[in-house]
């Protein structure tokens, strides 16, 4: 989705139980840091690598920062489990893939506040990266990937929601 597209999207304000209290658009949501609802996925290969990607320099967010999740904003009256789909095949080109739930995960600070609900796909199928939104991409083993964390810049949110996968379900300790 063009940037311009996006701005104007609409999307669904919640409060604190994660309930629709209102809706806004997506450039006000992210100019009054609204509370609404994102997703985020891991995506691993069979081998158990996960996806790691940097961001463009023109992301409105966190611009060239790294991150393991495939993540975006659930539009209104969108699902969860939707956007996630969505997300996926928008970002990677990941189409047909079923993503399994693990997670619900709160998040805030001075940028960004949101409710996500948090997934993992396995995908061996091709990568095709959403240009305007992914400057690189590749799998890494999560031992590699975990190392990186003190060396590249990640975007915060996944960082926290990643540290939180890691001690429920990382399979390299």
């Amino acid at each position: 989705m063009r940037s311009v597209e996006a701005a104007s999207e609409v999307v669904e304000v919640v409060d604190e139980e994660d309930r629709v209290v209102g809706r806004a658009l997506r450039r006000d949501v992210r100019n009054r840091n609204l509370l609404h609802r994102e997703v985020a996925a891991i995506v691993r290969n069979r081998k158990g690598d996960i996806y790691v990607h940097r961001r463009t320099n023109t992301k409105d967010v966190f611009p060239g920062m790294y991150d393991m999740f495939v993540a975006g904003i659930v539009g209104s009256e969108e699902s969860y489990d939707h956007a996630i789909r969505r997300e996926l095949a928008e970002e990677l080109g990941v189409d047909g893939a079923q993503p399994t739930f693990l997670f619900k995960a709160r998040y805030e600070d001075a940028d960004i506040n949101w409710w996500t609900c948090a997934y993992e796909v396995v995908w061996d199928g091709p990568i095709r990266l959403q240009e305007e939104e992914i400057a690189w991409g590749g799998f890494m083993g999560e031992a590699d990937l975990v190392a990186k964390l003190h060396e590249w810049p990640f975007v915060p949110d996944g960082l926290k929601v990643f540290r939180r996968y890691l001690e429920e379900f990382g399979l390299e300790r």
